[in-house]
């Protein structure tokens, strides 16, 4: 098991008005380590792209919770989002750009590219009708 020097979760309702929680609570997590503003955004933009994912299109109009959960070892920070929900049946092809399954909804298709871009790694691992975890790593400085 990794050891970090500190670490947090969240869990909550799985709406849209709770990602700006997930953003905040991120933001403050990673304050000790003197952020620059782009490298704020950055984490933030990733980790609200992960958890409207989760909200979307892991539960749609179904209840659920999504977890957040954040570990920094030194100037590394790692985070996770999970739920519970409906799954990733082709992971590849759900990364692919402006792939979407809701363009019902004008969804950009472009969550999991803007994670990718804004963190220095990015694995996800999901089963259909058993849910999703997606990992991130950011450095920070």
């Amino acid at each position: 098991m990794d050891k970090f020097d500190t670490e947090m979760r969240l869990a909550f309702q799985a709406k849209s008005c709770n990602e700006a929680l997930a953003r905040m609570t991120v933001a403050a997590f990673l304050t000790p380590l003197n952020p620059t503003l782009e490298e704020l955004a950055d984490t933030k933009t990733a980790v609200s792209e992960a958890v409207t994912n989760a909200i979307i299109h892991g539960y749609g109009e179904a209840d659920g919770t999504v977890e957040v959960w954040c570990g920094r070892r030194g100037k590394e920070v790692f985070f996770s989002v999970k739920d519970t929900g409906a799954g990733i049946p082709d992971i590849g092809l759900a990364m692919e750009p402006m792939y979407t399954t809701k363009p019902e909804m004008e969804r950009s298709g472009m969550g999991f590219s803007f994670m990718e871009a804004f963190t220095d790694e990015l694995s996800v691992e999901s089963a259909v009708g058993e849910g999703t975890v997606v990992k991130m790593k950011k450095v920070i400085g």
